[in-house]
């Protein structure tokens, strides 16, 4: 059994969900949101909930009752309240700044590095070194962040690089930490 699956979706007040055979439609304050499900999961609007549910046990259709539910909540929590992703610049004369549409990196190569953002999520500088990725669509938010991350992963040894300011990197010591642990 499916616990997330059967966890019912609230619908908050400012949100509208329209469903016509697999394909659901969800608007709120902050946009809309449209995506079609595999068509062996049922979706209904009942009581101001979501509620999903499979035809059978089999393998496939448990491993698509938990995704397709979890896919629905995001849908909802983005058209609501959005999702938002932080990034770090460290590094000396590393920096980050906005240009038009267009995200100029400067992180230690020969020449800054223009980063051209879709257009379903906004990127805003605070700053020279944090980088704010927001939208409604927690894919494409988690996709650009992980993008930019990957112009300059921080480095293990000192740090410097494109970091998520939520995570912690663990510096190595170097050669001199080999040759400490040996005495």
């Amino acid at each position: 059994m499916s616990r997330i699956g059967l966890l019912p979706i609230v619908i908050p007040q400012n949100v509208e969900v329209q469903i016509k055979g697999s394909e659901v439609t969800v608007k709120g304050s902050r946009g809309e949101l449209c995506r079609c499900f595999h068509p062996d999961i049922s979706i209904t609007l009942k009581d101001g909930n979501l509620i999903v549910m499979r035809p059978s046990n089999n393998r496939i259709h448990r491993a698509l009752h938990g995704l397709t539910r979890n896919l629905l909540a995001n849908m909802v929590k983005g058209v609501s309240e959005g999702f938002e992703k932080v990034l770090e610049i460290n590094g000396v004369g590393y920096r980050a700044q906005k240009s038009g549409d267009k995200l100029l990196l400067q992180v230690g190569y020969s020449h800054p590095v223009e980063f051209f953002p879709p257009p379903v999520v906004s990127v805003t500088i605070e700053g020279v070194n944090r980088i704010h990725v927001e939208g409604i669509d927690k894919e494409a938010v988690g996709q650009v962040a992980a993008k930019i991350r990957a112009i300059r992963f921080a480095d293990s040894y000192k740090g410097k690089g494109i970091k998520y300011a939520e995570e912690r990197l663990r510096l190595k010591p170097g050669k001199l930490g080999k040759v400490a642990a040996k005495r």
